[in-house]
């Protein structure tokens, strides 16, 4: 079996790369819908969304990973994640509500307070979930994921591959299962049932634990990288003759099959990039400005919707063609620029002092885990 990296923050780092590429999906997927489209480019990245989708298994993968073997409190464990998403959280919802105060729109303190406690997904009314940050949805789910993950490294980790195998299957078939057989609830509720809902959506999150776990006990992808991205690549130019034929509206449109039926491909891609930093090959996703950008993401993904907000209230959308590209290119930079310093000010300095000022572990000679691709 290949030896496992040594302690490190980026002890996979292609991985932290791959964060990087999800993120810009999401944000091509966002400028494409709320700004303006972009030839050719926009119809790819049109259900850019299974970006959500990714990091929802790469939790799963790391947190597996990391902690498989690993004797920590459950209250030492979610600390530091509280420690590693909130204080971002906190300071985007107030840029947040800042900017729609700015643009004279109205926003709930219930929909910010549930946003601040993490708990805003698990409500039905789009004016509750997407109140207070919009892109911070997502991390309602994050925070429930967190919470049962304890539970599920104690009944997944050590049982025979085979568990791991049916596990996988299961939480797959469930998804194929679930995604018609809502069909018959209304828009509004189905798309919260499927696309928000933390309880659904931890299916995700359940088939990367179970990678993780066989990552760490030394499998082996049955495919290559460059075959994992080509699938990815392929599924996303598959939903644009899908998207011409089926209106988003209906139940079978790519809009949730795109989220819901890329997990296995994620998956796939996740533990590729994961065996190769393994085996120690080169990938192209962990050099320097890779790692960078990949610890820029959580923060690029919190912030980037609000300056698209902010720049289209101020200027309107542009025009097709040169302008609609140029107004991409500006929001791109600015808000990329504007998470770097989020990340080097807020999120990291943050987490570190939290970390040092909560609950630690007793040291007995076992290692004390450290984020090791920054997984959100």
């Amino acid at each position: 079996m290949t030896s496992i990296p040594g302690p490190g923050r980026d002890r996979l780092p292609s991985l932290t790369g791959l964060r990087f590429w999800a993120a810009l999906l999401v944000v091509l997927y966002h400028l494409s819908r709320q700004v303006g489209t972009v030839p050719y480019l926009s119809e790819t990245v049109w259900y850019g969304r299974s970006g959500v989708t990714f990091f929802f298994v790469l939790s799963g993968v790391v947190l597996a990973w990391t902690y498989d073997g690993v004797r920590i409190p459950t209250k030492v464990f979610l600390w530091r994640r509280f420690a590693r998403i909130w204080p971002l959280l906190a300071v985007s919802v107030g840029l947040s509500v800042a900017v729609w105060a700015v643009m004279g729109h109205a926003v709930r303190l219930d929909a910010v307070a549930a946003t601040l406690l993490v708990v805003h997904a698990w409500f039905p009314q789009p004016v509750m979930f997407t109140g207070g940050n919009p892109a911070a949805w997502s991390l309602s789910d994050e925070a429930f994921f967190y919470l049962i993950f304890p539970a599920l490294l104690a009944l997944l980790a050590g049982r025979r591959a085979r568990v791991w195998v049916w596990t996988a299957v299961a939480v797959t078939c469930v998804a194929l299962v679930l995604w018609p057989a809502l069909s018959g609830l209304s828009p509004t509720t189905r798309s919260w049932a499927l696309d928000y809902l933390p309880l659904t959506r931890a299916l995700q999150f359940v088939l990367g634990v179970v990678a993780g776990l066989a990552l760490k006990r030394g499998w082996r992808p049955p495919v290559p990288l460059w075959a994992a991205v080509g699938l990815v690549v392929g599924w996303h130019l598959a939903l644009i003759p899908w998207s011409h034929a089926v209106p988003d509206a209906l139940w079978y449109s790519p809009y949730t099959a795109s989220q819901w039926l890329s997990a296995p491909i994620f998956a796939a891609l996740i533990c590729a990039a994961a065996r190769a930093d393994l085996d120690g090959r080169r990938t192209g996703l962990g050099g320097t400005w890779m790692i960078r950008l990949g610890h820029w993401s959580f923060a690029w993904y919190l912030i980037h919707e609000i300056v698209i907000r902010a720049a289209v209230f101020h200027w309107g959308k542009p025009a097709p063609g040169a302008e609609t590209l140029l107004f991409w290119a500006g929001v791109l930079v600015v808000s990329l620029a504007a998470a770097g310093t989020a990340y080097h000010w807020v999120e990291h300095p943050a987490e570190r002092w939290l970390r040092r000022a909560g609950p630690s572990v007793q040291h007995s000679g076992r290692p004390d885990p450290r984020p090791t691709v920054g997984a959100q």
